[in-house]
């Protein structure tokens, strides 16, 4: 069966900031929206790159050494192994493209992290 979601939408009905949602998986890839206010946390993906598309607001990724700004239907792929961390002063409304091993927040742990499972779950 044929499905149609509207990724905006999904993204601004979710309850929460920082707690992605998989609506798919094309191949090894998952695709999750997010709703996103303030910042996560400095972290890696060392095997995975990890694919931001910008549904509504404004996103900046900071590196260590450089910062990339993100507006309304840009995208921005992080490359595996680099350090980086989500912020947005307002809420800003995300795409994600990622391989189903990427974890959140990488081999960070804290409150904000969610489980593949927790993304999973409706």
């Amino acid at each position: 069966m044929e499905q149609v979601i509207n990724l905006e939408n999904a993204a601004a009905g979710l309850p929460e900031y920082w707690s992605p949602k998989v609506l798919g998986k094309v191949n090894d890839q998952f695709v999750k929206v997010a709703k996103i206010k303030g910042e996560l946390a400095w972290h890696k993906h060392d095997d995975e790159d990890e694919l931001f598309l910008i549904l509504d607001g404004q996103l900046r990724i900071e590196y260590e050494d450089h910062f990339v700004d993100l507006q309304k239907g840009d995208f921005h792929i992080v490359p595996k192994g680099l350090m980086h961390n989500p912020v947005c002063e307002d809420e800003c409304l995300v795409a994600l493209i990622e391989t189903v091993t990427t974890l959140h927040t990488g081999e960070v742990i804290m409150e904000k992290t969610k489980s593949i499972k927790a993304q999973l779950e409706s």
